[in-house]
């Protein structure tokens, strides 16, 4: 809308008026969303001659300077377009530096990858704080409230915290709006919010997850990490981050930081050769996780343990022995074992938990934090919807891509020669979920498939996605869109085995949703 020119307001927005008076964003349905969404707001709020009063009565043009409450602050963020092009770093930098760097003064553990971020972050958050550190952790998705994006010691913020936090970004955008910067994106403003949060909670650490990538993401802003760790590199949202995993493992990698250590999966040789060559250039001490450092000692549903060996390390990383770490005399002398307990059924969480292990050795050389303290901390650590076990026998389990998929075929393969086993699956648009269904198929027997679908613009229709599973599998398919009644269906087949809800995170947040309704 043009500013100066009188506002035509439906009447959406007539109804709205109250709660949106007093924001810079008016949306109203006979304007485009998106330019709404992107700074073009309505006169109302930008001076014009519209002579409409506001709730306080004024008629003056002036707003009433308050901060948004919870409400009103993620409407404004639910505007702004998801999945379009992120803005130029220098964008998003001149926002931070006008909030004032939250973040310096901060010690950074800076974490990107395809898959296993999110548990690496959960990890290493539980460890700092077990031993006493006020520890910051900002991940993302969310998968019920916005808030489980910031967290404190474990704990969510309050939404009071994240609205004054986000009052205060908002104030920020709409002067640089004024001079002629860009709008920033979804991720970039929960970016910012959550700076400001970690900033006045004190936090000591900050454990941070990338959004998307790493050389171009909002949080590589951060100067100067205490770690980067780069998690397993896989083929995902390759139309943003290129076609190859050495191409992706190149945009990943520009998290490095010259003289920074790097802990790192190094279990694809195409991707460990583009972040070796990459730490060279930082001149960055690398620490290599390889698979041969890890032995299963046991397994559970609900746990596995296994020895971690912390004196091999291609890069001469070495460890002291505590009497939480076991000795074995082996042919070339003696090795230091610590023993974890992992408390997921998941082997892929032995590689997580081993790179936070790493990452604690790689910044405390003094061992301020104990062994004990760690292996006390990956025990106690909770991430959910990742392999999370949420009422018996009822695994969540956010794989949408191809290597999730492949690590969550391995964990359901193993389990079903226990037990029978069941699934509730669901999937959005851009993922390749045929193939998904077909590896699925190739390699799980379930006693019964429920398929659902996820609502919004990504949804693939619940028929759509049976037919497909009709293709590849004898088993009985159950078409039920709506979530809730076919989380209820899966339930009431499970029988004695095990239901996995698996293929979307979306999905695993609509039934999370479900579980706290009920009081789980």
């Amino acid at each position: 809308m043009i500013r100066g020119r009188r506002c035509q307001i439906c009447e959406m927005c007539r109804m709205r008026r109250a709660s949106y008076w007093d924001l810079d964003l008016q949306y109203c349905k006979a304007q485009d969303a998106m330019s709404v969404a992107l700074g073009l707001r309505s006169p109302i709020l930008q001076g014009s001659d519209c002579n409409e009063a506001d709730p306080d009565g004024r008629t003056d043009g002036r707003k009433k300077d308050r901060n948004m409450n919870y409400t009103e602050a993620v409407t404004y963020i639910e505007e702004v377009p998801k999945f379009t092009k992120k803005n130029g770093p220098e964008n998003t930098r001149e926002l931070i530096e006008r909030l004032g760097r939250p973040e310096r003064g901060m010690k950074v553990i800076h974490v990107a990858g395809t898959n296993g971020k999110g548990s690496v972050c959960a990890f290493l958050s539980s460890i700092l704080a077990r031993h006493g550190f006020r520890t910051g952790l900002f991940t993302s998705p969310h998968l019920v409230e916005i808030t489980e994006r910031f967290q404190i010691n474990g704990q969510e913020v309050s939404q009071e915290r994240f609205a004054e936090a986000f009052t205060r970004v908002k104030r920020v955008v709409d002067e640089m709006m004024a001079e002629g910067y860009a709008h920033p994106a979804y991720f970039e403003l929960l970016f910012a919010a959550g700076l400001l949060i970690f900033q006045a909670e004190q936090v000591e650490y900050l454990v941070m997850e990338t959004g998307l990538g790493g050389r171009l993401d909002a949080t590589n802003l951060v100067e100067h990490p205490v770690a980067t760790v780069l998690t397993t590199i896989s083929l995902d949202h390759m139309e943003y981050l290129g076609d190859t995993v050495a191409k992706i493992a190149g945009e990943k990698a520009g998290i490095i930081k010259e003289g920074v250590p790097v802990i790192f999966d190094g279990r694809n040789p195409e991707s460990a050769e583009v972040i070796l060559k990459e730490a060279a250039k930082k001149h960055a001490p690398v620490h290599r996780f390889d698979a041969s450092m890890c032995e299963i000692l046991a397994k559970t549903d609900k746990s596995i343990d296994f020895l971690l060996d912390c004196s091999y390390d291609k890069t001469g990383m070495t460890c002291d022995a505590d009497s939480s770490l076991h000795k074995m005399q082996v042919a070339c002398g003696e090795v230091s074992r610590l023993r974890i307990t992992v408390p997921y059924l998941a082997e892929y969480q032995i590689v997580n938990s081993s790179l936070a292990v790493m990452t604690m050795h790689a910044i405390d050389s003094v061992h301020e934090v104990s062994d004990g303290e760690i292996a006390a901390g990956i025990a106690a650590a909770r991430w959910p919807g990742r392999m999370e076990t949420v009422l018996p026998g009822v695994v969540l389990d956010g794989a949408h891509n191809a290597d999730g998929i492949r690590e969550f075929i391995r964990t359901v393969a193993e389990v079903q020669e226990r037990m029978p086993v069941s699934l509730l699956f669901s999937a959005v648009v851009e993922k390749e979920y045929e193939k998904m269904i077909e590896e699925i198929c190739e390699n799980i027997h379930a006693q019964s498939i429920v398929v659902t679908q996820i609502d919004g613009a990504r949804v693939v229709p619940a028929e759509v996605l049976s037919e497909v599973f009709r293709k590849y599998t004898d088993a009985l398919v159950i078409t039920e869109p709506d979530v809730g009644r076919a989380f209820e269906t899966a339930l009431a087949r499970r029988g004695e085995g095990m239901l996995f809800c698996a293929g979307s995170l979306y999905l695993v947040g609509d039934i999370k949703a479900i579980l706290r309704r009920r009081g789980f």
